[in-house]
């Protein structure tokens, strides 16, 4: 991520992952007896509904209730409490399948373990760099993080025919930023598949976006933002840029 001249960077890890240092840390099944690393399945009719009301769509049902005509007003509302209902179940679903290697290490051990096995079980090189001084983050926030992360390297190796791949984590003055990028043939005009739905469907929740693109320079590019205001307790934050290993 290009940087500013200026800005101020944080402390962070910033290093490659080999085939030796990739060994010590190997999935484990979580509480839920599924693979620490496994992406969990959320509600597929719940997801679809939040995409096409939660968030500010759901704000502006609202606006549109209270201006339209008594007969409709009722059924509007009740649409609205649908989706505030579809919302509520994917946050109680995405709680239940939090994985255990969140609980105990925390996030940037969670996502190096995830570098970690990408090397180990493929051919692909990675190179991470994570701000090590992160501040402390909802645990909605970690779980769509590290959730997203592990989707954008699925992506990777099933579909991106890359060989180099990089995984970044940075926070400054307007919040947290998550970035994986590949070498591979880029995304182009292809159809948005599952997975990146998926993806931003987690980042509504936490009211954060993902954006997915050619990357520059070649290969593909995601980046999730999430804002200063929903990262959690501690929001005192250094301003900075950073940029992708």
């Amino acid at each position: 991520m290009p940087g500013r001249p200026g800005d101020h960077e944080p402390a962070r890890e910033h290093e490659p992952v080999s085939q030796r240092d990739a060994q010590p840390e190997q999935a484990e099944p979580d509480s839920q007896g599924q693979p620490r690393g496994a992406a969990p399945v959320l509600p597929g009719t719940a997801g679809q509904s939040l995409l096409e009301g939660g968030g500010e769509p759901r704000l502006e049902l609202r606006r549109v209730a209270d201006r339209a005509p008594e007969p409709l007003r009722d059924d509007l509302l009740q649409v609205q409490e649908t989706t505030r209902d579809s919302l509520d179940e994917i946050r109680r679903s995405a709680r239940r399948l939090r994985p255990g290697v969140l609980e105990e290490p925390g996030l940037i051990s969670a996502l190096k373990a995830l570098a970690n096995e990408t090397t180990t079980h493929t051919e692909l090189a990675v190179r991470r760099s994570f701000d090590s001084d992160l501040p402390a983050l909802d645990q909605e926030v970690e779980l769509v993080l590290y959730r997203v992360a592990q989707e954008g390297l699925t992506n990777i190796i099933r579909h991106a025919r890359a060989r180099h791949v990089g995984v970044a984590l940075h926070h400054g003055a307007l919040g947290l930023e998550l970035l994986v990028r590949d070498d591979g043939r880029g995304i182009g005009t292809a159809p948005e598949g599952a997975g990146i739905r998926g993806m931003r469907e987690r980042a509504l929740l936490i009211g954060a976006e993902v954006s997915v693109g050619d990357a520059p320079g070649g290969g593909t590019e995601v980046r999730l933002h999430v804002p200063a205001a929903h990262i959690g307790p501690a929001t005192h934050l250094t301003n900075g840029s950073h940029r992708l290993p």
